[in-house]
């Protein structure tokens, strides 16, 4: 393929690509080869692992071929699956992730493994054990976390799309740090199953996209029940790709306690413009009380560590990736895990193993699940009068590698707008709105569960009227 075809393929969206294929203007085969060949070349640090062929792909395949991202911290039979930990080096799974075996099916092979905060503990993609990841926006910044590589790999043009997890934000915010789109869906429309557990009653897989098509037209092949996973929930309807245009008659409700103290200056201006659109397109926008949100860090952070605690329990050098020491069982216990585990981990299980432990449990973990609680009904009242939440994704725009480092209360602020909707369990999507001092700034929409269709057509709506352009990749 010559260049400059190569150059125009490069640049379809996955949707596009998808049409071109069915249309036999091009192959799948062949778009794979030209994403492994500048996936190859990246020097962002966004892929720990890269397939070195295409799988097959059936003819009739609705996603024809298009490669696919894949976040290391899903399962794949054979190939390396480390949850950008030290402590899994080396261990390839027997089985294959339900979410990936699905897209699979539906004709996205994978393209390779993307680099990720250590067991998705991060919102910087500054905890990999494998290096950081930097944001192709300015590679002195970072591409947020913990799905930073796939973020960023979909930002440089090294992936048409790609899926990661989002337990507190970690899939919108790093899509907001990066420019595209990222869909965080209701708890239990797409399984679990074969992903690498953080906080089980929280994790959610989700696609990182260039547009809200793309992201409409991945997630339709991921959701459904599985019996592998208890926690999945059979899709009341199959997900249509969006085709609005206006928002005649949709009701946003923006928060204060999510638009206020805290927000930089130059993320509340494109916010302030975005809901202006919003009304210029039909919408209507008002402020609603979200009281309990302003609780909801310091409840995510109770709870988080403390099901992080009992889930990396399981890492002992016993039975999978690295062992260490050579005395007796604890000490094999003890060495595995301090060798293995990086500091943001260690941090996290201490604290969850202190919140759960006797004398403490009630007055930190039962406490944080009242608030949860009350986050979730605070969301239930918001929608009985209106339809769409509508936030910043991040309080800021990407901040520097090595800023946050030092001072882990400052990093996790960095999801204080998207961790409510982690909590209550619903859906949310984040979409460039614009740019602040030439970096992205997203907006993030939220609904009720199982909202993902209306979310993903007022998302439509709304990025043709901001226009966003941003494509780092092309420079």
């Amino acid at each position: 393929m010559a260049a400059r075809a190569s150059d125009e393929a490069l640049s379809l969206t996955a949707a596009a690509a998808v049409e071109r294929i069915a249309a036999g203007e091009l192959s799948g085969a062949e778009l794979f080869d030209l994403y492994r060949e500048r996936a190859g070349n990246e020097d962002l640090g966004a892929f720990l692992w890269l397939s070195e062929a295409a799988a097959d792909v059936p003819a009739d395949a609705p996603l024809g071929g298009v490669p696919l991202a894949v976040k290391d911290v899903f399962c794949v039979e054979g190939v390396p699956s480390t949850a950008g930990s030290r402590i899994l080096h080396g261990y390839r799974p027997p089985y294959t992730a339900t979410a990936v075996e699905r897209l699979a099916a539906a004709g996205a092979p994978m393209l390779g493994k993307t680099n990720m905060d250590e067991f998705a503990m991060g919102s910087s993609n500054e905890n990999s054990a494998y290096g950081p990841v930097a944001n192709p926006w300015d590679r002195e910044r970072v591409p947020g976390g913990s799905s930073g590589g796939s973020a960023a790999a979909v930002a440089a043009g090294l992936a048409p799309w790609a899926i990661g997890t989002d337990t507190g934000g970690s899939v919108r915010q790093p899509a907001s740090l990066c420019g595209i789109v990222g869909l965080k869906p209701t708890y239990g429309a797409v399984s679990r199953y074969g992903m690498i557990a953080f906080a089980s009653s929280l994790d959610q897989c989700g696609p990182l996209t260039r547009d809200v098509t793309d992201a409409a037209l991945l997630f339709r092949h991921m959701v459904g029940c599985d019996p592998c996973d208890s926690t999945s929930l059979d899709y009341p309807a199959e997900v249509p790709l969006p085709t609005a245009e206006r928002l005649d008659g949709v009701r946003f409700g923006a928060p204060p306690e999510l638009t206020g103290e805290g927000i930089e200056p130059g993320v509340l201006e494109v916010f302030n413009r975005v809901r202006t659109t919003i009304e210029e397109l039909g919408g209507e926008v008002e402020d609603i009380a979200l009281p309990h949100t302003a609780h909801g860090l310091a409840a995510y952070y109770v709870l988080a560590p403390a099901e992080a605690s009992a889930n990396l329990s399981r890492y002992d050098g016993v039975r999978y990736g690295m062992r260490a020491g050579d005395g007796d069982l604890l000490s094999l216990y003890e060495e595995t895990r301090a060798e293995g585990f990086g500091d943001e981990v260690k941090r996290r299980i201490m604290l969850g193993t202190y919140a759960l432990s006797s004398g403490y449990y009630e007055a930190y973990y039962g406490r944080a699940q009242r608030v949860r609680t009350k986050i979730a009904e605070d969301f239930r009242a918001a929608f009985e009068r209106v339809d769409l939440v509508l936030t910043p994704t991040s309080p800021s725009v990407a901040f520097r590698l090595g800023e946050r480092t030092s001072d882990p209360l400052s990093m996790y602020l960095s999801d204080y707008c998207a961790v409510p909707m982690s909590l209550a369990g619903i859906p949310a999507i984040s979409i460039p709105g614009g740019l602040s001092d030439g970096l992205p700034v997203g907006i993030q929409l939220a609904g009720p569960a199982f909202s993902e269709p209306r979310i993903l057509d007022a998302a439509h709506a709304l990025e043709r009227a901001v226009g966003f352009t941003g494509e780092p990749w092309r420079a």
